[in-house]
């Protein structure tokens, strides 16, 4: 990866977009320490990554993480209250306010503000696509976070639940304060939704706000005239990040 250099903000959405093999999910991989990088400098939350992807705790976990897939065995036997718990109190670092009745309060009241209280008792390997984004938000909010980083989120779900999920996720960025980076190819959500853009295809091509980043010209130079002709031909349609094969 060359020549890509950005910072994000408090409170707000960035999105990162680009064709596929751009290397969006390499950077964020890279940026969280879960692939080590051979150049550049990474500082998360002010604390420097090294190139082994290593951290101060307190500052991991203030980072939250979302995939775009973590797929769940039928073998895998915690409850959506128990899942939700384990991100109350990670590995190496003790909460002041540690404790029994302390987690269990907390993984309530995750649930209620991601509207997944009814599912408390249940598998997380019998959820729905749609109700384990939703469990996954509460495992972010059941301990306080500064950064949430989310790989194609949205992916798998139907329309109405990918706009319940991003309708949920302005909610929780509001009022958590968080910085949201995440991988997207629905560009008319991130049109919508999104504070700032950073246009990746295996360089930085343009950072701005949605208007500028996703303009025509910006489009061009990053999909190629190919999608871009696409996308005016069907300008009433969702966007799409790959244009029709011949």
């Amino acid at each position: 990866m060359l020549d890509v250099s950005f910072s994000l903000n408090p409170e707000t959405d960035t999105a990162l977009v680009g064709p596929n093999g751009a290397g969006k999910s390499t950077l964020v991989q890279a940026l969280l320490g879960i692939l080590p990088r051979q150049a550049g400098e990474v500082r998360l939350l002010g604390a420097p990554l090294s190139p082994q992807g290593q951290l101060p705790p307190a500052i991991r976990a203030q980072v939250a993480y979302l995939p775009q897939q973590l797929p769940i065995s039928g073998r895998f036997p915690l409850t959506v209250a128990e899942f939700v718990g384990l991100g109350w109190e990670p590995s190496g670092l003790r909460l002041p306010w540690a404790g029994r009745r302390g987690r269990q309060a907390a993984v309530r009241q995750a649930l209620a503000r991601t509207s997944c209280s009814d599912l408390a008792s249940r598998l997380v390997s019998a959820l729905s696509t749609g109700q384990w984004k939703r469990v996954l938000l509460a495992f972010c909010v059941v301990r306080p976070r500064r950064l949430l980083v989310l790989d194609e989120a949205q992916a798998g779900l139907d329309p109405q639940a990918a706009e319940q999920f991003q309708s949920l996720l302005f909610d929780l960025r509001r009022s958590e304060g968080w910085a949201v980076l995440q991988i997207s190819h629905d560009l008319d959500m991130v049109r919508r939704t999104c504070d700032r853009v950073i246009c990746l295809n295996r360089s930085l091509r343009c950072v701005g706000s949605p208007d500028h980043a996703l303009s025509p010209p910006q489009l061009e130079r990053l999909y190629g005239r190919g999608y871009v002709l696409y996308h005016h031909h069907h300008h009433g349609a969702p966007a799409s990040a790959t244009p029709p094969q011949p």
